[in-house]
């Protein structure tokens, strides 16, 4: 049987189609492409026009892929996210992708987006028995989880993610020590449960699931080996040292400048600059010296949940 699930994130949407016999899937068909929803508009809680523009061409492009599959839309589930969840404009957007598309747009809590991101982790093999942080930058929404391969401790979703950090702090670029430290600041303001959690809990490892982490990779694999990594490949040990020379590579250059590194996307060149940010303050801050990462999230998670 085929299956599909679209993430409609903050400032991508993705596409998954599977072939699933029981619990086991193949996969047909995975895309990613930019649509923006949350640009110029995500501080204010709604959807440009634009942004819905953009989201339609994206969609429009999916549902012919998914004809092109014979994946009837009984079939699809597609989750929106952040940008969706807050938009005042949520109603009139979800009528005119369902009038205009025919894909029913379910929006998910923070709390759920969690769970079904810690789910993906985990079918990646990505945890093991020890307590991991789990991390997932979005572009309008953070979502951390503490848990190990048997069970979640705690869970939160926070509205900070990238397209918010980066309309709100990277007024210049290269960004500016000054707006780091803003930065950093608003973190310790915003995390503070995230804060108590991490002292009940005491995670040794941080997981990154997919996004930044994906591009965190692929800069490793061109660095050492001069290609992209095995893309059946689903969980990777990223040295911190490794991390740190893409930290300072990323903070130092502009625009121009990042897409020049190897291993660099477009999708990813602006708001990996905050995420970066994000990534240090929570290895410094909780003093955790391992990073582990995820190819899969909240996809593969809602395809595991599934499976039950």
């Amino acid at each position: 049987m085929k299956q599909a699930i679209i993430d409609l994130g903050t400032n991508t949407f993705h596409l998954l189609i599977v072939n699933k016999s029981g619990s086991d899937y193949t996969t047909l068909f995975r895309e990613s492409h930019p649509a923006r929803i949350g640009q110029a508009g995500i501080n204010q809680g709604f959807i440009t026009e634009d942004g819905i523009s953009r989201a339609l061409g994206v969609l429009t492009f999916f549902r012919q892929v998914l004809d092109q599959y014979g994946v009837p839309l009984s079939q699809v589930i597609a989750t929106g996210t952040s940008a969706i969840r807050v938009a005042s404009n949520q109603r009139d957007f979800i009528d005119r992708v369902q009038r205009e598309t025919g894909i029913q747009i379910q929006v998910i809590s923070g709390e759920q987006e969690a769970d079904y991101i810690y789910k993906g982790v985990r079918a990646a093999g990505a945890l093991d028995s020890a307590t991991s942080l789990v991390m997932d930058i979005g572009g309008g929404s953070v979502e951390f989880i503490l848990g190990n391969e048997s069970r979640t401790f705690w869970k939160q979703s926070f509205e900070i993610g990238g397209q918010r950090l980066r309309e709100k702090f990277m007024t210049t670029d290269p960004i500016q020590s000054g707006s780091i430290n803003r930065l950093y600041d608003y973190f310790q303001e915003q995390l503070m449960p995230l804060a108590n959690a991490i002292h009940q809990y005491q995670p040794t490892v941080l997981v990154g699931s997919s996004g930044s982490f994906d591009t965190l990779i692929d800069m490793w694999c061109m660095h050492e080996q001069g290609h992209l990594p095995d893309p059946n490949q689903h969980t990777f040990a990223l040295p911190i040292a490794e991390f740190y020379r893409a930290y300072e590579l990323l903070i130092t250059g502009n625009h121009a400048e990042r897409m020049q590194i190897p291993g660099m996307i477009d999708l990813r060149v602006d708001m990996i600059v905050v995420a970066v940010c994000l990534i240090d303050y929570v290895l410094k801050t909780y003093d955790i010296d391992q990073i582990r990462t995820s190819t899969y999230s909240l996809k593969e998670g809602i395809l595991a949940s599934l499976n039950g």
